[in-house]
């Protein structure tokens, strides 16, 4: 791949602040990475959209304008530039809606309305890609991995890592319970069904999800487009949670364990990193902290394993 004429990033951080599911180190992960995109990677800060649930914040980061971000920056893009999407906030599993498939599970972020965006409107997404651009998408949230609907996995849960027993922090896991997001979204509709797909079109529309916006034989047309362009780092496998840390003492900040194992390795290694080194080296990080159920995972072709994370100039 050439390198990218243009460089341009969405960053999202929900700390869902005065509700009982708040987090603390959300705002903060996507506020580091703002500045290493900027010094590090070569993105002009006018290129770098930021979608906080702040007190204060403009644009808030629900569904309709996290997708609605995603979508103009795709728009935006041509051969050869440079995407990026870092969201630190909850996740979710939620039952499969494919025929066939009763007992499995599909990944989804939670933005701040509970408007659920899911592995189909990332695979959507990564398909509309132009030809020669490329989307990493870094995903600090709960079952996080397989984001990217049908990308194939590089680094996952047939990667063994030893444990540590290390001292971890105070930590909260990055998860909503489905159970806890149909209780939610019931109390917005006041339907009674256990089917989440109803409630989210009846309160949000056409605003919904892809997934349950479409009929399955058309939600089947969203295949991944061999090999594609997208490339999912994820906080941790699909059925684990990634933590939320803050410090005991010292006062330090609080952040997500993910974004920070990330950012760690990049200031320690100031040259180019491929995807699967950095991937690697974040799981190493994690397990010298003591985080033994966290193993952040790498999605992507074969090529973009060995890529340069993020296409860093040479120094």
């Amino acid at each position: 791949m050439d390198m990218g004429n243009k460089r341009m990033a969405v960053l999202v951080g929900c700390n869902y602040p005065n509700t009982r599911n708040e987090l603390h180190g959300c705002i903060n992960d996507v506020l580091t990475m703002k500045e290493v995109l900027v010094k590090r990677f070569g993105f002009d800060l006018r290129s770098v959209q930021l979608l906080t649930d702040a007190p204060g914040s403009v644009v808030l980061p629900t569904g309709a304008n996290i997708k609605k971000a995603l979508g103009q920056m795709i728009d935006l893009a041509e051969a050869g530039d440079v995407l990026f999407f870092h969201y630190s906030g909850h996740g979710t599993r939620i039952p499969s809606v494919k025929p066939g498939h009763p007992f499995r599970h599909d990944e989804a972020i939670v933005p701040c309305d509970f408007n659920l965006i899911t592995d189909v409107d990332f695979r959507q997404l990564v398909n509309r890609l132009p030809k020669g651009a490329s989307l990493t998408v870094l995903s600090d949230s709960c079952h996080s991995g397989g984001l990217i609907d049908k990308e194939k996995e590089q680094i996952g849960p047939k990667a063994t890592i030893t444990t540590n027993n290390a001292k971890v922090p105070s930590q909260s896991p990055k998860v909503i319970p489905f159970e806890s997001i149909l209780q939610h979204l019931t109390s917005l509709t006041n339907i009674n069904t256990s089917d989440i797909g109803t409630h989210l079109l009846e309160f949000f529309g056409s605003d919904a999800s892809l997934k349950f916006r479409l009929p399955p034989l058309e939600r089947d047309q969203f295949e991944s487009i061999d090999p594609d362009e997208g490339i999912l780092l994820s906080g941790c496998q699909a059925n684990e949670t990634s933590a939320d840390m803050s410090p005991n003492e010292g006062g330090g900040k609080s952040y997500g364990a993910f974004s920070n194992a990330v950012q760690m390795v990049l200031k320690e290694h100031l040259g180019q990193l491929s995807n699967k080194q950095l991937v690697m080296m974040a799981r190493e990080v994690l397990q010298a902290q003591g985080f033994e159920q966290q193993h952040p995972c790498l999605y992507c072709s074969d090529r973009n394993a060995g890529a340069t994370f993020l296409w860093q100039p040479e120094c």
